[in-house]
């Protein structure tokens, strides 16, 4: 049976095939160095060594040992990434922009929104926000339900499922933010895009559209990312970066601060491997029936430019919730073909084996 709204967090681990899963989201989506080099330390010495960069800007330590797991929480609440509760540690899911520039606002507004979120209602499990307030709009894509962008010289709030936001003022901003969570909560929907689908009238003035956005390939190679492919990386790669402060991003990819020389994370934007969406699979993953990584690294070549190959252990889709030009989906040991479609979608072909998923997937992408 598929499992979906299940949200780990450091307080609230969940388990999996290789041992406990630790999802650590940090303030303002940025380590600085000394929490860098803790948590490579912690992930070598009480994990399996095995790190995964979330697409909401978060970082997952893998294989926690439960009888560890007591002292890992006291380590990371020694490095300021622990929350007071599981419940605030749930509703801290925010997502920044790595765009971001000292002096520009957006760390105080995250931080505001942190403190206005332990006094808001109940939010869903996978109910985010992203800030997104940089030098230039970077997480429209992104998923999220409440957003704070720019327009222009102005702020904008806007959410999910709209087009338009409402231009709000500095001092305002956190303030119509909670109006709209106090709208949301009275819904009963999960995610802010249904609601607005559902004909709900948020409270916004929305007549104002954001700042548009390049394409992502073009954000990419804007800066000196560090790409992990399929978000996998290990504390070694965590340690050689232990030096800098490194801000999170939605594209399983790192911005260090300083300048790094590194042999342990892609550094091309190009890199087919970068095409291709996978997640953890069996057999890290209770619910995946099929392996994913080592598939998708073999048929990473097979996938042209501008297009996306999602490998999915099950019809969850973790690892690329969305559409993906090709999803193959695990079921019983073999995989199931969706074109143009989630994980979750209707299959064009079903059983597929590993033997003759190259030549398919030449077939459907055009490769």
């Amino acid at each position: 049976m598929t499992r979906k709204g299940w949200c780990p967090g450091a307080l609230r681990p969940m388990p999996a095939g290789d041992g406990l899963l630790l999802r650590i989201r940090p303030h303002g989506s940025r380590f600085d160095p000394g929490q860098v080099a803790g948590l490579a330390g912690i992930s070598e010495i009480f994990g399996n060594g095995q790190i995964d960069l979330g697409s909401r800007a978060t970082l997952q330590l893998r294989g926690v040992r439960e009888d560890a797991l007591s002292e890992v929480q006291h380590r990371l609440g020694e490095l300021e990434l622990l929350d007071a509760d599981p419940r605030l540690e749930a509703r801290r899911n925010i997502m920044v922009t790595p765009f971001w520039k000292v002096g520009d606002g957006t760390q105080a507004i995250t931080r505001e929104l942190e403190a206005a979120l332990r006094k808001a209602p109940e939010l869903p499990p996978k109910f985010g926000f992203a800030i997104d307030t940089g030098e230039r709009p970077a997480l429209q894509a992104a998923s999220a339900d409440i957003r704070i962008e720019r327009a222009g010289g102005d702020l904008l709030l806007r959410i999910d499922g709209m087009a338009l936001g409402e231009r709000v003022g500095r001092e305002t901003v956190i303030a119509r933010a909670l109006e709209v969570l106090d709208w949301f909560s009275g819904t009963g929907h999960r995610r802010m895009a249904q609601a607005v689908a559902a004909g709900s009238d948020p409270p916004l003035h929305a007549d104002a559209t954001p700042d548009t956005q390049a394409p992502l390939e073009e954000i990419l190679r804007s800066g000196p990312f560090l790409f992990a492919p399929f978000g996998a990386a290990t504390s070694e790669a965590l340690s050689e970066l232990a030096g800098q402060a490194l801000r999170l991003t939605p594209w399983r990819a790192v911005l260090p601060e300083g300048t790094v020389h590194s042999e342990l994370w892609r550094t091309d934007p190009d890199d087919p491997l970068l095409r291709v969406s996978a997640c953890t699979g069996a057999p890290g993953c209770a619910s995946a029936s099929v392996e994913t990584r080592g598939l998708a690294r073999q048929l990473a070549p097979h996938v042209p430019a501008g297009r996306h190959l999602h490998v999915s252990g099950c019809a969850k889709g973790c690892a690329h919730p969305a559409a993906a030009s090709v999803t193959l989906t695990g079921r019983d040991g073999c995989f199931d073909l969706i074109p143009d479609g989630p994980a979750g979608g209707e299959p064009l072909l079903r059983r597929l084996t590993t033997e003759n998923l190259p030549d398919v997937i030449r077939g459907h992408l055009g490769s």
